[in-house]
């Protein structure tokens, strides 16, 4: 599986990640990276829930490619 994560600075400077596939997986951070990586971390918790309800079926690796938000 691989989920597409999008970026976005703020106007106050502040930068937002979001896993567009996964409603409400968002991040906010100072930086770029940490807003992504703060969102791929609970992307990750949600895909686990997920999986141990059965809501998700079992994919060989998940991935996160970066978009700019459009």
């Amino acid at each position: 599986m691989q989920y597409r994560v999008e970026v976005e600075q703020e106007t106050d400077g502040r930068w937002l990640a979001e896993v567009v596939d996964l409603p409400g997986v968002m991040a906010y951070a100072a930086t770029r990276d940490g807003a992504v990586q703060g969102a791929e971390a609970l992307a990750l918790r949600v895909i686990a829930d997920r999986l141990e309800h059965g809501e998700l079926p079992v994919g060989p690796t998940i991935s996160f490619a970066e978009s700019a938000a459009e």
